[in-house]
């Protein structure tokens, strides 16, 4: 078991999320950044499919109901074991009884623990990560509760450290055109792709709110509510658009002007309210 001491402003147990449910309302969901969350999994030898705690701007504290194996990546939080200092990126044991414990990150938002075996929660439509916006999966982690740990281990790890380069200070994101690019003024486009953009603290696993310049409207219609996906760039009436993330709607009914091409979307969790970020289409 894994005792939950602290959880810092939100701790939630995310997996790969569950696809192949959009037809009856229900959104993937799953780790915001999956390449962190796949990485620590790797790290401790476990299987694809195995469940993490998801961090957001630290403060998790853990104490270990028997000796574990874990590896915490994602957002550079420094880690202790035993109030001594653990690295990232790599596989670290964390004896029974040891407390392990998450500071505020230096950069980035998200950081992603892992442990050899995987978090065992029930699975809610074949998942068990936590949906903020639905409200499926296991309930946001508080102090006092257990964390089972599962049987999601594979082959034994054999990395020592995962090289894994420092975040950009301004990520550069690449965009498609959206699929209602042309419900847009002609210089909306290049207003995204051209000028900076900064992260509103009006943000969350849901979606990024931006500000900048304001994105005029060509067409004043009513649009019928459309399939979204993780990564589009909604324009709303007010001209400031959202960037969606993992536990998005499956439908919106304002025109998507760009799409984050997918290999970009773990920067994209990793904002925090303050950055600045530029598209590139």
């Amino acid at each position: 078991m894994l005792h939950v001491v602290a959880t810092g402003p939100l701790a939630t147990v995310q997996d790969t999320g569950r696809p192949g449910h959009a037809g009856i309302g229900v959104p993937r969901s799953g780790a915001a950044d999956r390449a962190a969350h796949d990485l620590a999994n790797r790290l401790v030898g476990n299987l694809p499919g195995a469940a993490t705690v998801e961090v957001t701007a630290g403060g998790l504290r853990l104490r270990a109901g028997r000796t574990v194996l874990v590896a915490v990546t994602g957002a550079r939080a420094p880690v202790t074991v035993a109030g001594r200092a653990a690295p990232a990126n790599a596989p670290v044991t964390v004896p029974d009884g040891a407390e392990l414990a998450l500071a505020t990150p230096t950069s980035g938002l998200r950081t992603y623990l892992a442990v050899r075996g995987g978090v065992d929660v029930p699975p809610v439509l074949g998942s068990r990560s936590t949906d903020l916006l639905s409200g499926l999966g296991p309930p946001v982690l508080r102090a006092g509760d257990t964390l089972a740990i599962g049987t999601d281990a594979g082959e034994e790890p054999v990395v020592d450290v995962a090289p894994v380069a420092a975040p950009a200070d301004r990520p550069v994101l690449r965009v498609l055109p959206g699929p209602r690019r042309d419900w847009l003024a002609a210089e909306a486009w290049t207003r995204l792709t051209t000028q900076p953009w900064t992260v509103s603290a009006d943000s969350d696993r849901v979606g990024l709110r931006l500000t900048g310049p304001r994105l005029e409207r060509a067409c004043d219609d009513e649009l019928p509510s459309e399939g979204l996906v993780t990564g589009a760039v909604q324009v709303p009436p007010d001209g400031a658009p959202v960037l969606f993330l993992a536990d998005h709607p499956v439908t919106g009914g304002y025109p998507v002007l760009a799409v984050v091409v997918t290999a970009d979307l773990p920067a994209v969790a990793q904002l925090r309210p303050g950055d600045e970020v530029r598209f590139r289409g």
